[in-house]
């Protein structure tokens, strides 16, 4: 029996298969659906009685606040189906691990999660009483079903227990990895499905579940097709064969494991580098917790950190970013002190692979640029990683006992909240909050809290090229900073001297002036602040450059384009954070896609409120500048809208306007 029910009744991501204005679902999916509403309506009251309390005891969250509204979606989104994404792994009949977790986070995430199931587990919150492995053929035979008919764009694996398991999902690998050759014998350049593998092989208490037989195969066999693998701390020890008790020890384990022939790999830092200390201690300690950790783990315990090493290259060519795996990347999040932790890692791995699976759809639609798809076509490994370790840390904070053991980690919706999106970490080991000049929006009261001391941002930031455009624009009421962004000029002398010149018609009109990339001359010339983008900003870094600005107390604004570059951008702690290109643009060459007024929204969200967002790109005239700001702008970048205007007077005024 089917019920045809009106396709406006019923959210988009039920299933996703739609048939003219209606939508089929089997009499099964409504009395699921009953059963649920049911048990909700009889625990709202459960569920609220929890206290609020700090990030180190977690409160739990009202029933509005567990199953918040999604964000509305672009209408070139609404028609895409959602990317398929497989999990290959085992069924935990508790529902907080395995394939059950795994379905959690790819519908969360969005994506239509197809499985594969390697083994059955009879378990509770309390523990596991019994294991049944299937046959080798029925999983291939499953994945052979799927595969003929719902082909993935990413692929989660989990638990192999077995050697026989290993060899059949590294041969499923080889061939759905290997050469795609079109009908005319040509290889397709399309992207092939990514492969994340979870290598479950050490409990969260730290027994080990497979033999070393099951693990060998796994190298040997699974590795070779993997595009990011993800150990815990004690599975990456049981991949080395030592402890690691430290950063320095975490970042050569990522490399050792990199060559075991995996592409990435993020060593998880759920468990901090304190317990390996203490598990090596104590056979000298007779036990006692009371251990001399070092200085490097003392700082780390506040902490949740993930470290990612890749093998491939910057994201474009001779232009490194401080988030690219190349370069090995530090991902920070509060550390909860909470039991409900069951099922974080195939939680994780599981997004990573759906976040990807949305990359790699975007990635191969053509015609669609113009419709915010910018943040979403950029996601890569890093990406994915960034916004795994977002949705994970909300569900641990949210996580809440429901049997007799501990619970597992809860599941909500595509990341969007501050509290939770990760920080890249420069120093793992550096625990201070030492910020830039702090400022504040002009149109928002973001944490007034700081007192009058903390400076306005203006609602506009004109860009210029020249000393010309700054004479004409300082005396300008509604002017408050401008951005000297010079083209065409290596000598640095010459743009020393330009700078200076720009700073003393600024200091005249008492505006203040940032400056693009060239920080050395901007220091020099006493300007207000620096502005950089992500290959700049790692080029300073590595210069020194960030101490010499904040020493000189001046203000540093960073450009984002990717849910990487916005990590990096918040591990920085700047003046403010800008998002771009909002719409197309010509005013400079840039090699992400429109983001649209979505992406606007989402970094508000996932940004501090107080640190102001700065939008950039296409914003052209006075009913987009308010659209922008309706989006959550603080401040909108413009270049055109002022510099090809006939009236510049007025349109100053009415671009001010529409920031009110």
């Amino acid at each position: 029996m089917h019920v045809r029910v009106p396709k406006r009744m019923i959210p988009f991501a039920l299933d996703g298969h739609t048939k003219g204005s209606h939508t089929t679902i089997t009499t099964t999916t409504l009395s699921l659906s009953l059963i649920c509403l049911l048990i909700l309506s009889t625990t709202t009251t459960a569920f609220s009685v929890m206290s609020p309390s700090s990030p180190s005891s977690p409160s739990s969250p009202s029933l509005s606040q567990q199953a918040p509204e999604q964000p509305q979606r672009t209408e070139t989104q609404i028609q895409l189906p959602p990317p398929i994404v497989y999990t290959i792994a085992g069924s935990d009949s508790g529902g907080g691990a395995g394939i059950q977790a795994d379905l959690h986070a790819i519908h969360s995430m969005n994506c239509h999660g197809c499985s594969a199931i390697t083994c059955l587990t009879a378990q509770s919150s309390t523990g596991v009483i019994g294991v049944h492995t299937p046959p080798v053929e029925f999983l291939r035979m499953q994945l052979r079903a799927l595969t003929e008919d719902l082909y993935p764009r990413a692929i989660k694996v989990g638990m192999l227990g077995s050697k026989d398991l290993a060899l059949e999902v590294g041969s499923f690998l080889k061939g759905i990895k290997g050469e795609q050759v079109d009908e005319g014998g040509e290889e397709e350049q399309t992207e092939r499905p990514f492969v994340v593998l979870d290598p479950v092989m050490i409990s969260t208490s730290g027994h080990k579940l497979i033999e070393d037989e099951a693990k060998e195969a796994i190298i040997e066999s699974v590795f070779p097709y993997v595009d990011v693998v993800t150990p815990n701390k004690f599975e990456a020890e049981e991949l080395l064969g030592r402890k690691l008790t430290s950063p320095e020890d975490v970042e050569n384990g990522a490399r050792e494991i990199l060559n075991m022939g995996v592409k990435a790999v993020l060593i998880k830092g759920g468990h901090s580098l304190a317990e390996s200390q203490k598990r090596v201690d104590s056979k000298i300690n007779d036990g006692n917790d009371n251990v001399n950790l070092s200085e490097g783990v003392k700082t780390t315990l506040g902490y949740a950190q993930d470290y990612f090493l890749s093998s491939e290259g910057p994201l474009t060519p001779g232009e490194e970013r401080i988030c690219d795996g190349s370069r090995g990347v530090w991902l920070r999040a509060d550390r909860y002190d909470t039991i409900h932790t069951h099922g974080t890692g195939c939680t994780l791995s599981s997004v990573i692979a759906s976040a990807l699976a949305l990359g790699h759809q975007q990635r191969s639609i053509n015609g669609i640029d113009e419709e915010g798809t910018g943040a979403t076509r950029a996601i890569h490994m890093i990406d994915a990683c960034c916004l795994a370790k977002a949705y994970v840390t909300e569900g641990v904070g949210r996580g809440v006992q429901l049997g007799s053991g501990p619970g597992p980690v809860a599941h909500t919706f595509f990341p969007s909240s501050f509290k939770s999106f990760p920080s890249v970490a420069l120093d793992p080991k550096d625990g201070t909050s030492e910020t830039f000049l702090k400022m504040r929006s002009a149109t928002t009261a973001n944490y007034n809290s700081d007192g009058d001391d903390v400076i306005t941002l203006g609602k506009l930031l004109p860009i210029v090229n020249n000393k010309e455009w700054i004479e004409r624009l300082s005396p300008l009421d509604e002017i408050t900073d401008i951005q000297l962004r010079i083209k065409n000029e290596d000598d640095q002398d010459e743009i020393l001297k330009i700078v200076e010149e720009c700073q003393k018609v600024c200091e005249k009109n008492n505006v203040r002036l940032w400056i693009n990339d060239y920080w050395r001359a901007a220091v020099k010339a006493k300007c207000f602040g620096v502005h950089v983008g992500q290959e700049d900003l790692a080029k300073c870094i590595d210069d020194g450059g960030l101490e010499i600005i904040r020493e000189n107390k001046m203000a540093l604004g960073i450009s984002t384009h990717s849910y990487a570059e916005l990590a990096a951008a918040i591990g920085v702690k700047p003046s403010y954070i800008s998002l771009g290109p909002v719409f197309g643009t010509d005013s400079k060459n840039v090699a992400f896609h429109p983001q649209t007024l979505d992406t606007v929204r989402r970094w508000r969200e996932l940004i501090r409120p107080d640190i102001p967002l700065v939008a950039i790109g296409g914003i052209n005239d006075a009913p987009t500048v308010s659209r922008v700001k309706d989006a959550g702008a603080d401040c909108v970048a413009v270049i055109s809208a002022i510099t090809k205007s006939d009236d510049i007077d007025s349109a100053v005024k009415s671009l001010d306007m529409a920031m009110d």
